[in-house]
């Protein structure tokens, strides 16, 4: 149940990203509810899966990385971004960042 409220957190922390970007500076009025809504969620996910007892760090991390490799395909594929390799890389450095925590929590 813990890694399903992290997926949830991910989820929609992600769709409230994109919907960031879609929303043109708040001035498209669909875009900005899904904004707002979706942070609250994604927080509200998250402090369940901290509350069922994920690391803080962890769960953090985690939250962080993925969101931030999905972010980063989605404006690939669908936005119209580009990504350099030295920019592949942060992504892959961040990642192997959260495998260190928890790598280093299980010991």
């Amino acid at each position: 149940m813990t890694l399903l409220f992290l997926a949830l957190a991910i989820a929609t922390e992600v769709t409230a990203t994109v919907s960031l970007k879609l929303s043109e500076g708040f001035t498209k009025l669909v875009p900005s509810i899904v904004v707002v809504l979706g942070y609250g969620a994604a927080f509200f996910f998250l402090s369940q899966a901290l509350k069922r007892g994920l690391a803080i760090g962890v769960a953090y991390g985690i939250w962080s990385a993925v969101g931030v490799a999905a972010i980063a395909t989605i404006g690939v594929l669908f936005l119209g971004e580009r990504l350099t390799l030295i920019q592949v890389g942060g992504i892959g450095l961040v990642i192997l960042g959260v495998l260190a925590l928890e790598l280093g929590g299980a010991h």
